[in-house]
C-alpha cells in the first residue's frame, strides 16, 4: 500500500489535479509492479492508498495496520480512482478453486449469488464518496477477462496455466460467465449511482460486459501474444507469487491506463467534458 502523495510535475497547465486511488490489488498494481496513472499537461497530486485484499466493507476501516482508505478523501479531491468488488465475492478464491480442482457447478453458483449484494454495497459506497468529495469525478474500473473462453492459441508461447488440466474447457466457459457477471454488476451499480447524481464513470476492458474493448480483445491468457494477465509465471523465483496470478501484467496495466485516459479526458490533460 502507498500512503504518501506522489507529485508528478509536467509542463503545460498550471492547474493541479488532486487524484486519490482507492481499492484492491488490481488498483494497487499487483502483478505489474507499478501503477496505472500517467499524466501530462499539469501537476498531479496523487495519493494512492490501494491495498491488496481490500473490500468495500474495509475501505472505511483500519486494514492491514493502515488507516481507512476513505480517510484519504478531501472535499477538494478532483478525481477518485476506484478498483473494488472482487474481494467482496471472493473472486480470488474462486480462481484458486478453478486452478486447483474444479470450479464448475456449485462454486460458480455460489459466487454468482454474492454479486447482487456486492452491487448494492458499491452503490452505497459511491454515495459515501460523493459526500466526502462532492466535486470529484469517480472512475470505477473493471477487471476484464482473465482466461480465453475458447481453445488455446496455436503457434505462440503459452503459460503453463493454459494446460487443460488446470483450466478445463467447461471451467473456462463458467469462469468467463462469472467475469462477465462481475463486470455487469459493477456497470449497473455505477449506472444506478449516476441516476442518483453521483459523478461516476465505469471504465472496463469490456464494452458491454460480454465483448472486450479493442485494446483487450485477444489478450487474455492463452490467446495471441501479448497476453495481458499473469499466469504461473508469477510463481517463478523473484516474482510476486500466488497473489499476482490472474492479475494484469505490465502490458495489461498500460493498456488499462490508456483506456482510462481515453474514456476520462481530464486524466489525459484534456478539458473535462
Amino acid at each position: 500500500m502507498l500512503t504518501a502523495p506522489v507529485a508528478v510535475a509536467a509542463a503545460g497547465s498550471s492547474a493541479s489535479l488532486d487524484v486519490v486511488a482507492l481499492g484492491d490489488s488490481y488498483g494497487s498494481g499487483t502483478g505489474a509492479g507499478n501503477y496505472r496513472l500517467g499524466q501530462s499537461g499539469r501537476t498531479v497530486n496523487f495519493t494512492n492508498v490501494t491495498c491488496s485484499g481490500a473490500a468495500i466493507s474495509t475501505l472505511g476501516q483500519t486494514f492491514k495496520d493502515q488507516p481507512p482508505q476513505l480517510d484519504a478523501l478531501r472535499r477538494d479531491t478532483d478525481v477518485v480512482m476506484l478498483s473494488i468488488g472482487t474481494t467482496d465475492v471472493d473472486f480470488a478464491g474462486y480462481g484458486g478453486v478453478c486452478i486447483q480442482t474444479d470450479c464448475t457447478g456449485a462454486p460458480t453458483k455460489a459466487i454468482l449469488s454474492r454479486l447482487p449484494g456486492m452491487g448494492k454495497a458499491l452503490n452505497t459506497l459511491l454515495t459515501d464518496i460523493k459526500t466526502r468529495s462532492p466535486q470529484a469525478k469517480i472512475v470505477v474500473t473493471g477487471y476484464g477477462r482473465q482466461v480465453t473462453r475458447g481453445e488455446n492459441a496455436t503457434g505462440v508461447p503459452l503459460d503453463p496455466i493454459c494446460d487443460s488440466q488446470v483450466f478445463s474447457g467447461k471451467e473456462r466457459v463458467e469462469g468467463n460467465n462469472v467475469a462477465s457477471a462481475l463486470d455487469a454488476t459493477l456497470r449497473l451499480a455505477t449506472l444506478a449511482a449516476r441516476a442518483q447524481r453521483v459523478d461516476v464513470r465505469f471504465v472496463s476492458p469490456y464494452t458491454n460486459s460480454v465483448n472486450l474493448q479493442p485494446e483487450f480483445a485477444g489478450h487474455s491468457l492463452c490467446e495471441s501474444e501479448p497476453q495481458f494477465y499473469r499466469g504461473f509465471d508469477a510463481l517463478a523465483p523473484g516474482q510476486e507469487g500466488p497473489d499476482a496470478v490472474l492479475h494484469l501484467n505490465q502490458q495489461g496495466q498500460a493498456a488499462m491506463a490508456d483506456l482510462i485516459q481515453r474514456k476520462v479526458p481530464v486524466l489525459a490533460g484534456s478539458a473535462q467534458p
